[in-house]
């Protein structure tokens, strides 16, 4: 027998000794944080219209900012790395007791932000702001163990959020040092930065495989403008307490990444996905990133959409629906199943694209519906990640139906 063909037996035998919810990152932080999707837009849907109140860690609008970030987005960010670095380094993924314990800090900090008086303050923030660094330091032992540098590029991009996560905690105890809305949106701004970095690096090959057409040529000067001018305003946002950035400037930097970014795309053929259901959406939610980037350049130049408004192209539109045509498809290839979703997958990509077109320019043009069309854009946010949970959440909970571990 050969020695891969032993390897293989005993990682089955192993496999078999954890539980199926365990055996690879994506598994629990995929179906959880959706969960928590769906959770957290509820509750704040509910509150904005009276139904419930609520005292979370930071007030209120903090929790909503703060969770979508570090709740739901880093949830999924986690999955989606620890489960790459298997494939990237070959050497097996974290599962049972060490991704237990993972997932145990990251819902034990959704629990404490949400009841902040069950620990304390202070107590409450140290469980939140732990979680990344651990996720760092486990993504960063086999990378660095087989000096796979060009992945180490996620380590310290990890420690970068981690730095976000401790402003906005800083914003409760000493608002006058940092401000919620540059924080939050130092948050946001690096995670599409984030997602712009992983685009430029699997959207030309699952548009080739899943149209059986030729891979688009590299574009490595359009890479670097697209990620590097989002990694600008990033930063910029991250030193905003220590200088602030003319909005002009701002603007034309947000302006220029979003044209770098449709230029981009124009390269990876859009247009031939329209039948494929896990590229379209893929597609749908870089195109956003794109337009959000200008429309919130514009923003900040000529005014006239409010900049809350013009956030939401960005975390509903560009953030979201990527993550859930990425979530879609990583789960179907790593649960041993064909890349072909639910047929109601459609539905909830459609879903989020409707709802962040509400969500941006719904209250704008229709201000006295407001609160009508924050719940529109709300619920369809929910039935989209509803019907991920529903369909995928199965796929969490029991092996790969091929045999193989994972």
């Amino acid at each position: 027998m050969s020695l891969v063909a032993m390897m293989q037996i005993t990682d089955l035998k192993q496999e078999q000794k954890t539980p199926p919810l365990l055996r690879l990152g994506f598994r629990p932080f995929f179906l959880f944080g959706s969960i928590f999707a769906v959770f957290s837009i509820l509750v704040w849907i509910l509150f904005l219209d009276g139904s419930v109140t609520f005292s979370p860690f930071g007030g209120s609008f903090w929790w909503h900012i703060h969770e979508m970030l570090f709740g739901f987005f880093i949830a999924i960010i986690a999955g989606f790395l620890l489960t790459a670095v298997q494939n990237w380094t070959g050497m097996p993924g974290v599962k049972g007791k060490t991704l237990l314990l993972l997932v145990v800090i990251w819902a034990f900090g959704r629990l404490v932000m949400f009841v902040p008086e069950l620990l304390g303050q202070t107590i409450s923030s140290i469980i939140d702001i732990s979680f990344l660094p651990l996720v760092a330091f486990i993504l960063a032992k086999p990378i660095w163990a087989i000096k796979q540098y060009r992945n180490l590029f996620f380590v310290p991009l990890l420690i970068l959020f981690s730095l976000i996560n401790i402003q906005m905690h800083i914003v409760v105890y000493s608002p006058e040092l940092v401000t919620l809305k540059s924080s939050g949106y130092a948050g946001v701004m690096m995670i599409t930065f984030l997602i712009s970095v992983m685009a430029g690096r699997v959207t030309p090959m699952f548009t080739a495989n899943g149209t059986k057409t030729a891979k688009a040529s590299p574009s490595p000067v359009l890479d670097k403008l697209a990620n590097g001018s989002i990694a600008v305003l990033g930063l910029l946002l991250i030193l905003t307490p220590f200088f602030s950035v003319n909005t002009t400037v701002f603007g034309v930097i947000a302006i220029f990444a979003g044209i770098a970014q449709l230029s981009r795309q124009f390269k990876w053929r859009p247009w031939i996905t329209f039948n494929v259901a896990l590229l379209w959406s893929l597609h749908s939610g870089i195109l956003l990133l794109g337009i959000g980037l200008i429309v919130l350049g514009a923003s900040y130049i000529v005014g006239g959409l409010a900049l809350n408004h013009a956030w939401h192209l960005l975390t509903i539109g560009a953030m979201a629906t990527t993550v859930l045509a990425m979530i879609a498809r990583v789960s179907l290839g790593h649960t041993g199943r064909a890349l072909v979703p639910p047929k109601l997958m459609s539905v909830a990509f459609i879903g989020l694209i409707i709802s962040a077109l509400v969500r941006t320019f719904a209250p704008w043009l229709w201000p006295e519906h407001y609160t009508l069309m924050i719940n529109i854009a709300g619920y369809t946010w929910i039935a989209a990640f509803m019907i991920f949970v529903f369909f995928y959440g199965p796929m969490m909970l029991t092996p790969r139906v091929d045999g193989r571990p994972g």
